[in-house]
């Protein structure tokens, strides 16, 4: 009792709700473990900003519920929702496909007609993928084409919905922020690698785009490298009248620095043609066409294929790296795989419907829940601790556990959580997706404690200064673990 006596205020009621909770079979925690309440005190950030819930995986009571039921935007943990639904609705096998089909005719290595380059969706369509079908085709004797190439885009509706699309925020060429369509090529970047010495800087770009050219000027001054964009303005890209692309470097850059970065600067069709063009020729082809956008006739025939990796190869990149625009593709995905009989018009709207259904389906409530794209980049999503939870409960009951678990951050081992509780007994045993916006924290995911317990752990911060909680996040995580 004297030891209670010397407690201030705030930890006598700590503890003494500790010890209700713990005598009272059945009944969640609500208090914040001190620790936690510790860091949000330390970032200013109210209590009252936090949701959060901690379950048995095997099931039973809560160990901690506080505010979970109130739905919060729950930035990248929502990728959680997108690649569970779609291993349980499409399964771990799902392949998605990128035709090239012709209308018209083959005289001796010529194609006259027309070509079509149609997408199937596929969220991780890489250069290499387009290659190869044009490798193909190339290998069926055919070396010059005198064809337009349509590009159809219908597998999605609408076909190009980033054209009038608003800006998320002040990096709109930045790749998270690439609005998808059913022909994403290479996510629409150009891939730039600047290296400066003392005296000069070079500018090297990937792909090969034909007729592009780096017009850079840019000035080294002594700055650390890794401040090396406080002084860098965004490349400028020019068409001119000759069909030649010029991409303007302007700005200053460290000396004796070397980096990459990745932007979305060309309309996408001309990308896809510069691309094209610039790989026929290499494979010593000549083509004499256009490229336009258009829809592929019930005629025309099927020249080559190419199937994706499974979509269980596809979750890993999705939730380790937070891919933004391949859990959006995959979240059109599930619209587009609709029965017609139950599919509108327009193919973001049937995903909304399809996760909307899946949840309720599945014996989670809906209320509140608010799907926009399905990658958490969103103002408008939603959806609170408990259902997330619950989602995750689910994920541990499926046929899918191995696949949806192994997609998810190792901590203190890779993806975001890589950096984070390395001297924690987390380390190593907790599999947790984070989520970060401009005013949104969040973690969910599951936890092996000291006693090899497995729990369900979900918290997230909406607050204006949400991202100064992250300790607060990390500190539930190692109260989990530790058996706390």
């Amino acid at each position: 009792m004297k030891a209670i006596a010397r407690m201030t205020q705030g930890h006598k009621l700590f503890w003494l709700a500790a010890l209700l909770c713990s005598a009272l079979s059945g009944q969640a925690q609500d208090i914040l473990p001190e620790s936690v309440a510790a860091a949000l005190r330390a970032a200013q950030i109210s209590p009252s900003s936090l949701g959060a819930l901690v379950l048995p995986l095997s099931g039973g009571a809560a160990r901690l519920a506080h505010l979970d039921a109130r739905p919060m935007a729950p930035a990248s943990t929502l990728k959680l929702a997108t690649t569970l639904v779609a291993l349980d609705e499409l399964s771990p096998t799902f392949r998605w496909r990128t035709q090239l089909l012709g209308s018209g005719s083959q005289r001796a290595d010529v194609w006259r007609g027309t070509l079509f380059l149609r997408g199937g969706g596929e969220p991780n369509l890489t250069w290499d993928g387009i290659r190869y079908l044009f490798r193909s085709l190339r290998a069926q004797g055919i070396r010059r084409l005198d064809a337009d190439l349509v590009l159809d885009r219908n597998f999605f509706q609408p076909t190009r919905p980033d054209i009038g699309a608003p800006v998320f925020d002040e990096s709109p060429n930045a790749y998270y922020n690439v609005i998808p369509d059913a022909l994403l090529l290479g996510g629409n970047l150009v891939e730039f690698s600047i290296s400066a010495d003392a005296q000069r800087s070079t500018v090297q770009t990937q792909p090969p785009l034909e007729r592009l050219r780096i017009d850079a000027d840019l000035t080294l001054n002594d700055s650390a490298c890794e401040t090396w964009d406080d002084d860098w303005d965004t490349p400028q890209t020019v068409l001119a009248s000759d069909g030649s692309i010029s991409v303007k470097l302007r700005g200053a850059f460290p000396r004796n620095c070397q980096r990459k970065l990745w932007l979305s600067l060309l309309d996408r069709n001309l990308y896809i043609e510069r691309f094209v063009r610039a790989y026929w020729q290499e494979l010593g082809g000549n083509w004499r066409g256009q490229v336009r956008d258009g829809t592929t006739p019930p005629e025309a025939r099927l020249l080559v294929e190419r199937q994706s990796e499974t979509l269980a190869d596809l979750v890993r990149p999705i939730n380790k790296a937070s891919d933004n625009v391949m859990a959006r593709m995959l979240f059109l995905t599930l619209g587009a795989q609709l029965p017609a009989s139950a599919r509108g018009d327009n193919t973001l709207v049937n995903a909304q419907a399809a996760m909307q259904a899946w949840f309720a389906r599945n014996g989670i409530a809906t209320e509140g829940l608010v799907f926009e794209n399905g990658s958490g980049l969103s103002r408008l999503e939603r959806i609170s601790p408990r259902q997330m939870a619950s989602l995750l409960q689910f994920g541990a009951r499926s046929n899918w556990y191995a696949e949806f678990a192994s997609s998810l951050p190792i901590v203190a081992i890779d993806g975001a959580m890589r950096k984070r509780l390395h001297d924690s007994p987390a380390a190593a045993r907790a599999r947790i997706k984070t989520g970060s916006l401009r005013d949104a924290v969040a973690i969910a995911g599951y936890v092996r404690d000291v006693r090899n317990q497995d729990w369900v752990v979900v918290a997230m911060i909406n607050d204006v200064d949400a991202r100064k909680g992250r300790p607060a996040l990390d500190a539930l995580v190692h109260w989990v673990a530790g058996g706390n």
